[in-house]
């Protein structure tokens, strides 16, 4: 089954929405946070050649799972709120951007590989990172030929090396 191509624009513009409507109810950190990651984005969009931008956003995004899950965890439950109404939209958005995050990282991941990206996630069993060798060329293989000077050789006898 093929892989559909996700816009990284669209990853960003639905995250930045998403993470609008989250601040109205969550603290200044949440905003921070997701609003930093969120320039990463924008620069991986700006550099469509760079794997450090697709990567550093990747990173982001995975950080951000877990600092939203914190997030939640200390500032939802607060009974003192002003409007009940608006904290429950904003963290009914918040908790969608969370739950979108996987999914996003996912079609980063995707991104990340079509950009050059050299480390591969095997999700068969224990997830491990490895580096793809297949293109790899052994220096003591190149240039075989017989007719390079080599670099330490010792001068000919007669010779003089100045």
């Amino acid at each position: 089954m093929e892989i559909p191509a996700v816009n990284l624009k669209a990853i960003v513009l639905v995250h930045w929405l998403l993470t609008v409507w989250g601040c109205l109810g969550l603290p200044n950190s949440y905003a921070w946070g997701n609003f930093t990651v969120l320039a990463l984005g924008v620069w991986a969009i700006a550099q469509r050649d760079s794997v450090d931008a697709v990567l550093m956003f990747l990173v982001g995004m995975v950080v951000t799972v877990l600092t939203d899950i914190i997030h939640f965890g200390i500032f939802y439950p607060s009974a003192d709120l002003v409007g009940r109404d608006l904290h429950r939209f904003s963290a009914g958005m918040a908790i969608l951007s969370l739950l979108l995050k996987p999914i996003s990282c996912f079609f980063v991941y995707q991104m990340y590989r079509e950009r050059g990206g050299e480390y591969n996630i095997n999700f068969a069993g224990f997830p491990s990172l490895s580096r793809n060798r297949d293109t790899y060329e052994s220096i003591d293989q190149q240039g075989a030929s017989g007719s390079q000077p080599k670099p330490f050789q010792e001068p000919k006898p007669g010779v003089r090396a100045y």
